[in-house]
């Protein structure tokens, strides 16, 4: 019997950018014994799906050619593992299908049951899709930065968050701000009503000399900080720390990698670490939950059709979004 085809939007090597994807229909995958196979609504793009692209985890990843990106989505459970119990057929969830494997640009797709949580009705699927790797890397940096409950009884702190308009930005604000922190933000001028309505008590255009050097406006030295943005040295963040600041990077280069290092062997009281994402599902329901509860919102850049997924591809690569970009099926 012929295997049932459905649309999918790949590329079939190395480069390329928005250029590089490819429309095509290929066989719906089908679910292993732990899997759910989702018919997807929503899909959101990462700056890790193009990087891969690029090259950047070359030659690990992505594991063949030609590949389907797309790692956060949400959708609709239409066959179950034989050994899935928690999901059954009809259950809308929220799920991370995770690299090498990915596949998220495409009509169906399986996800493995150990990332997949219920996506709750007041959750759109365009909201559900924008959570899970950028809400989970900011609540990951948070924890990294000292941060350990978000309830408002944890201990109060300055933080810096770059890019603060961003995928992860716009959650670490609302997360820190969910934890009592004072939060400086970075952001162009055209997202500063944006940063301040998210709840950052003052918010620097990052081209403006004051938000070039990350200054406080009030004075203030940064107990951590969560860098977003790129192209940013440690002799700027370093004289506006606290004694013991940190400086958590998001999306480190191999220079901020060595450098890390160095802060370490050398035990330096100021710090900077590299933060690489460690998904699980407990994040995944923590982020879930208080979206549900209206804590946490996805603010949605924009929404694309599958046919249109290269146009999301590029504002994604512009480094411009504001939010969250996400592609519907």
């Amino acid at each position: 019997m012929a295997a049932k085809i459905m649309k999918a939007v790949q590329y079939e090597g190395y480069g390329g950018g928005a250029a590089g994807l490819k429309h095509t229909e290929i066989p719906i995958p089908s679910p292993k014994k732990d899997e759910v196979l989702l018919k997807l609504e929503a899909t959101s793009v990462n700056p890790i799906d193009w990087k891969v692209q690029n090259g950047m985890l070359r030659p690990f990843l992505p594991p063949r050619f030609p590949f389907v990106p797309g790692v956060d989505v949400t959708g609709e459970v239409t066959e179950a593992g034989p050994e899935v119990a928690n999901f059954k057929e009809g259950d809308k969830v929220i799920a991370m299908l995770g690299l090498p494997n990915s596949g998220g640009l495409a009509e169906f797709a399986v996800a493995p049951t150990n990332m997949t949580v219920s996506r709750p009705a007041e959750l759109s699927p365009a909201e559900g899709a924008g959570l899970p790797t950028a809400a989970l890397i900011a609540l990951q940096a948070l924890r990294t930065a000292g941060t350990s409950k978000f309830d408002g009884t944890g201990k109060s702190s300055n933080i810096l968050i770059t890019a603060a308009s961003g995928g992860v930005g716009h959650y670490a604000v609302q997360l820190a701000k969910l934890a009592g922190l004072h939060v400086t933000a970075t952001c162009g001028v055209r997202n500063v009503e944006f940063v301040k309505q998210l709840g950052a008590d003052e918010v620097l255009d990052y081209k403006t000399p004051q938000g070039a050097s990350l200054t406080s406006p009030s004075g203030k030295k940064y107990d951590a900080v969560i860098h977003c943005a790129s192209g940013i040295p440690w002799s700027t963040f370093e004289p506006n720390l606290s004694a013991y600041g940190t400086v958590i990077d998001i999306s480190p280069s191999f220079k901020t990698m060595v450098a890390a290092l160095y802060k370490k062997v050398t035990l330096s009281k100021k710090k900077l670490v590299t933060l690489v994402l460690a998904p699980n599902v407990e994040d995944m329901k923590f982020v879930v939950e208080s979206a549900k509860e209206g804590r946490l919102r996805t603010c949605v850049d924009s929404i694309h059709g599958l046919s249109k997924a290269e146009a999301a591809w590029a504002k994604s690569i512009s480094g411009h979004a504001t939010g969250k970009i996400i592609v519907e099926m």
